[in-house]
């Protein structure tokens, strides 16, 4: 007997597609002698019959996976660079998420069914939007709120409290909720109005950047370790620069820059409710709220909206309003009594959130991964994360607060915050920057880059 085996010509060898098709088929005639052998035992082939055909279905499944697998391996460099192109501009691919229900998990019942609160807000396909992506994604709380940038208007919204979407705002004006590293804008601002720093102007960056110690802010005095640039150390949340830059202001100018961005306040009919910073003249507790590493310090979203569209337009802080938002939100636009930043602290302010979006800690989600990209392409976007543990409601806090606006008309933008409270040591949702590009996704799609659009 040879040694060798015998010459296979491969022409003649059985396709794969073939291969799987005779495996189901063995497949289906063992499990049907199975089934029918166990019904001959136990009298009972009626109840097993379904069985056998779930597998076989199962079965048939796979073979098509692969089958497709395989095809898709054949496909010419010129059919994917097209069928990218096609991806790309499908919105449904990237900005429309699985409802709840289509996922198999009974919707909330109750009055938060009723649909009203959406048709009455002034975008009802945007707070659709937002409603499917909290349905979706299904955070324990959340609160997301979508502001035009010109008008100061209330655009849309959607909350969500003990995993059930709600037909009223609570969150939208409640201060209860740690600021995080939202505070780093307040230390940047003080620090620009001083004079003294500037974007590139470079920071000691000694130790784990989202970490804080007392030996973080011991800086020798020929200081040669890495450094990160003013606008970066914003851009990528750093605690150790930016309480270094805190503790050289100083706490006078820290609550002066805070008052402009209406910390301290009591608003008229408490919309929003009092947000609080209040850092100490010296020591370990300034260092903690000018980086935001402390819970002491707290923000509504409200005002976050607020403080993003009052850098975005160089203007002095108006409160976001609504028409048919009572209780929740001023009825029309009000002037409030708080003083401006220069022009040169609103640029930097401004450049320094594009920064978080372009290279820091936003970058990963608020990109073409969850946008399309002639979406993603047409706007400048920029923003702040944070994220702390806070009390109440108890879990970590994931802010982002930001901007959309289009590069070919400045007049359309909008400001979009998103917050979402979940237990560490549960099931986290997706990110809130994810959730965030999605939301900016689906409106540059409807009012920015789709020409039809009546805006």
């Amino acid at each position: 007997m040879s040694k060798y085996k015998p010459y296979i010509d491969p022409s003649r060898r059985i396709s794969r597609t073939a291969r799987m098709r005779n495996r189901c088929i063995a497949l289906f005639v063992f499990v049907l002698l199975c089934v029918g052998i166990g019904s001959c035992l136990s009298g009972n082939s009626n109840e097993e019959i379904p069985l056998v055909s779930e597998k076989v279905h199962q079965a048939s499944q796979d073979t098509k996976q692969e089958d497709n697998a395989a095809n898709h391996d054949s496909v010419s460099a010129e059919q994917a660079q097209a069928m990218e192109a096609e991806e790309e501009s499908d919105m449904a691919a990237v900005s429309t998420p699985t409802p709840v229900e289509s996922l198999g998990t009974a919707a909330p019942t109750g009055k938060n069914q009723d649909k009203d609160y959406i048709q009455k807000q002034k975008d009802p396909y945007l707070a659709e939007k937002i409603d499917n992506l909290l349905k979706a994604y299904r955070p324990p709380h959340a609160m997301v709120l979508v502001v035009d940038a010109k008008t100061n208007e209330i655009l849309a919204w959607g909350e969500r409290k003990d995993s059930v979407n709600q037909s009223k705002p609570d969150y939208l004006i409640r201060s209860t909720f740690p600021a995080a590293s939202l505070a780093k804008t307040i230390t940047i601002a003080a620090a620009m109005e001083s004079n003294r720093y500037s974007l590139n102007t470079p920071i000691p960056m000694i130790g784990r950047a989202h970490r804080l110690y007392k030996n973080q802010l011991k800086v020798p005095e020929k200081y040669k370790g890495p450094t990160l640039a003013l606008q970066d150390a914003y851009a990528m949340s750093a605690n150790p620069p930016l309480a270094i830059i805190g503790m050289n202001v100083g706490a006078g100018k820290l609550k002066a820059a805070a008052r402009n961005l209406g910390y301290n306040m009591n608003f008229a009919a408490k919309l929003p409710n009092r947000s609080t910073y209040a850092p100490p003249d010296t020591g370990f507790g300034l260092a903690e709220a000018s980086c935001g590493f402390t819970d002491a310090t707290t923000i509504s979203p409200l005002l976050a909206a607020a403080q993003v569209r009052s850098i975005l337009m160089k203007k002095p802080l108006e409160i976001p309003w609504s028409s048919n938002l009572e209780g929740f939100a001023p009825k029309k636009p009000l002037a409030l009594e708080v003083g401006k930043f220069s022009e040169n602290t609103y640029y930097g302010l401004r450049q320094a959130m594009i920064r978080s979006v372009t290279n820091g800690t936003a970058r990963k989600n608020i990109s073409t991964k969850h946008m399309a990209r002639k979406n993603y392409d047409a706007l400048t976007i920029g923003g702040k994360t944070g994220s702390l543990d806070g009390p109440d409601p108890y879990g970590r806090y994931d802010w982002f607060m930001g901007f959309a606006q289009s590069k070919e008309n400045p007049n359309k933008a909008i400001i979009v915050v998103v917050m979402q409270i979940y237990d560490p040591q549960g099931i986290r949702p997706q990110p809130t920057t994810q959730v965030t590009a999605m939301v900016m996704n689906y409106w540059a799609h409807q009012y920015v880059t789709n020409k039809g659009s009546g805006k």
